[in-house]
């Protein structure tokens, strides 16, 4: 239910501002290997990966012709691990079609932790094989005892 609630929230945001000329919409999936490291107090570190698979929708604002904001929602599923990745990115086109993200994630994990909402750091970067096919990556990075560190890779299609 909560997974519902969040994705609706974000459409009602995306799609009241659809009036605006400078805007794209898009959707992207792909494979994600999420890299735990757990601190246990007495008995060193216990890494761990998991591989699963993500999918979402964005939205790009461009502000100016190389610059552009890019917020995300993404559900991502590990087994029996799920949480949303809602990454807000500032965007920099560095050359006609290779672009260079960055910004904070908010994270919603729904069976893992007590504390279930984390903030987290996201790099990511696309390259536009077409004016609507991407190919992306990015990494997020983690900032508490216990990290789920994030590896995405994935494709992109704009509307």
């Amino acid at each position: 239910m909560k997974k519902i609630i969040c994705f609706s929230i974000f459409l009602i945001f995306c799609l009241s501002s659809s009036g605006q000329s400078n805007r794209i919409f898009g959707v992207k999936g792909g494979l994600n290997l999420t890299f735990f490291k757990i601190d246990e107090s007495n008995f060193g570190s216990n890494p761990g990966t998991e591989i699963g698979y993500y999918g979402g929708v964005y939205f790009d604002f461009e502000i100016d012709e190389v610059l552009s904001i890019q917020p995300e929602i993404l559900y991502i599923g590990l087994n029996d691990f799920q949480f949303i990745n809602a990454p807000i990115y500032v965007k920099y086109e560095v050359t006609k079609n290779l672009d260079i993200m960055v910004g904070p994630s908010i994270n919603h994990f729904f069976d893992f932790f007590t504390n279930k909402l984390k903030i987290r750091a996201d790099l990511s970067t696309a390259y536009n094989m077409t004016s609507h096919i991407d190919i992306h990556l990015k990494y997020t990075l983690g900032f508490e005892e216990i990290t789920p560190n994030g590896l995405f890779i994935g494709l992109g299609y704009r509307f």
